[in-house]
């Protein structure tokens, strides 16, 4: 099996509501960033997925929101595939550039859990693919009806089996 790390929508304007920060945000990016120092030592790919929000969303090409976060930031030669729905597959040639690479694995980290993450897991497996969600790289913010940490608890509980493996960052092995 040929993997890849994927690595979504870990953007700028993730920290930009300060009534809305991502549960451990800077853990989340430091597993993020030594998956991306794995990966690329054992010459797995790294590819990007970055929303481009429509209308009045802050995830705007020029708006502050819409960069990828300093620390994990794509380098020379990673694949960016932009979108503009909730699924990196969604209206987007991401599945032809995994397949056109020989990709059958995906490594999965991000944010949100419960909506771009969990979109981009099950668009992988209708598709066939490998899965694994890397279980404490990924995040959101709390909500009206939920804490942050027991969202991201359910979609670690809700994904695990049937539409992926999911398993903490240490854990993971590229090569």
């Amino acid at each position: 099996m040929s993997k890849a790390l994927v690595v979504i929508d870990v953007q700028k304007g993730m920290w930009s509501n300060p009534a809305y920060p991502p549960y451990d945000g800077d853990g989340v990016v430091d597993r993020i960033a030594g998956l991306i120092s794995k990966a690329r030592a054992a010459g797995v790919p790294v590819m990007y997925v970055q929303h481009h929000g429509l209308g009045e969303h802050p995830f705007q090409p020029g708006l502050p929101g819409f960069p990828f976060h300093d620390r994990i930031a794509p380098q020379a030669g990673d694949d960016v595939t932009v979108k503009h729905h909730s699924s990196a597959f969604h209206g987007t040639n991401f599945d032809a550039k995994l397949k056109h690479a020989g990709i059958d694995h995906l490594v999965i980290t991000g944010m949100q859990s419960e909506y771009c993450v969990d979109s981009a897991i099950r668009g992988a497996a209708e598709r066939g693919y490998k899965v694994t969600l890397v279980r404490d790289a990924h995040s959101t913010g709390d909500t009206k009806v939920a804490k942050a940490r027991t969202i991201i608890d359910i979609q670690n509980d809700t994904i695990a089996g049937d539409f992926a493996t999911v398993t903490p960052a240490a854990e993971i092995v590229f090569g």
